[in-house]
């Protein structure tokens, strides 16, 4: 219950606070009338000057509040109401076309960026010895130029001169503002004179006279101002049609050249490519191949082994160049070694192997556990068997270059020597 009894107290409460203020409100309204007349005979009985400092924009005041009220006249200009809505719509439109080209020159700087960053990564791919490298180059500095160039043209040619025409239109704004106030002036200045004269009871010709003084001086800044705005706002109106055909114009023949020498820059590259392409068909630039060495498999011979020279591995055979390049000089079947360990003309080799060869025989242990076994290996011709260190069986001077394809390979030049040594195991020795 008493709760309840609370809420009621609450709502009487509201209600009657609405209605006081409803009617507080009500009589004001009636009392301002009479207010803004006593005013002026308040005004003109003070002789303190900071006291009518004070109180001298309470009189324009109240006017703007009896005219919003529809208690006193103001003065109208429909011709200059037309002005001013001209002058709000191209405001409103210069604003945006601002806002627009702004966004179009920072996503042209945005796209000349990227273009760079593109063909920079495009650069480091082109590999030095592909055809047309500079070329491609030059090219990409060109469009990197082009870039640039459109871009400082959209920011002198087109957003400065629409930043110059933006700064008229808040000077403008100010002087429609002002005039609008001054008008307010006159008006508070026409309804104090009117009271004036209106006054029957206490008729003073002297505040009469201030008032039209006053009047006067109200009217000759509104007029003034008014005199002004007239001849500006409709030129400023007009101006809006040459200014954006001229922006427009500047924007278009810009954008119009870059694309054109683009187009000329990307015609060079697409050769450029083209011809690249023609030559990577042709195989111009493939890579070469090499067949998988296949492992050696071994002779059917046990005991008689032919030592050989792979490239870099002692003992395999030898993988010839292109043709029938050896990998060491050629000499005559019927060369011995002479007395510097190289074969001269004379007897052939030790053991009576095949033409051209000379034999050495080996005495080696049987890694199956019998009696030790010869061996017997192959010197090719042109070899040296002379001062050889221990395990050496001979020694042989290279003819071409080889670059080693596997760990167990040796690479060497032209006319390195190469000493060719024995497997631990015989029956490796292939």
């Amino acid at each position: 219950m008493r709760r309840e009894t609370q809420f009621k107290m609450a709502d009487n409460k509201a209600g009657y606070i609405t209605k006081k203020v409803q009617k507080q409100a009500s009589r004001a309204k009636e009392k301002v009338p009479r207010i803004s007349e006593e005013l002026v005979f308040v005004l003109d009985e003070k002789d303190d000057g900071a006291e009518l400092r004070v109180t001298s924009s309470f009189p324009t005041r109240i006017s703007f509040i009896l005219q919003n009220l529809g208690k006193a006249d103001k003065t109208t200009d429909e011709i200059f109401d037309d002005y001013v809505h001209n002058f709000t719509k191209q405001q409103s439109g210069a604003n945006r076309l601002h806002k627009e080209i702004n966004n179009y020159v920072r996503c042209v700087r945005a796209m000349q960026a990227a273009s760079k960053s593109l063909f920079d990564t495009v650069n480091e791919m082109y590999e030095l010895e592909w055809t047309g490298r500079d070329v491609m180059v030059i090219q990409a500095q060109n469009l990197e130029m082009l870039w640039a160039d459109f871009s400082q043209k959209l920011t002198e040619q087109v957003l400065i001169p629409l930043n110059n025409y933006m700064v008229q239109f808040p000077e403008v704004r100010q002087k429609i503002e002002k005039r609008g106030r001054k008008l307010l002036d006159y008006d508070s200045q026409r309804h104090g004179y009117e009271a004036l004269l209106n006054n029957t009871k206490k008729r003073d010709e002297m505040k009469i006279a201030k008032a039209k003084d006053q009047l006067d001086d109200a009217r000759k800044l509104y007029e003034v101002l008014n005199t002004e705005l007239h001849e500006e706002l409709p030129s400023l109106y007009d101006s809006r049609i040459p200014f954006l055909v001229s922006n427009s114009q500047t924007l278009c023949s810009a954008e119009a050249l870059f694309h054109v020498e683009c187009s000329k820059v990307h015609g060079e590259l697409e050769a450029v490519m083209e011809k690249l392409n023609k030559e990577a068909r042709s195989g111009g630039y493939n890579v070469k191949r090499h067949p998988p060495r296949s492992p050696r498999t071994p002779t059917s011979s046990p005991t008689r082994k032919s030592i050989g020279m792979v490239h870099g591995s002692p003992g395999s055979s030898p993988s010839k160049p292109e043709g029938n390049q050896q990998p060491y000089e050629e000499i005559p079947d019927n060369y011995k070694p002479n007395e510097n360990g190289e074969l001269s003309p004379g007897e052939e080799g030790h053991g009576g192997g095949s033409p051209g060869k000379f034999q050495v025989v080996k005495t080696a242990s049987n890694p199956h556990g019998g009696p030790p076994t010869e061996v017997v290996y192959d010197i090719p011709v042109g070899a040296t068997t002379d001062d050889l260190p221990p395990g050496v069986l001979y020694r042989v001077r290279a003819t071409y270059r080889y670059q080693k394809e596997d760990v167990d390979e040796l690479s060497f030049d032209i006319g390195e020597i190469i000493q060719v040594v024995e497997y631990e195991d015989p029956e490796d020795q292939v």
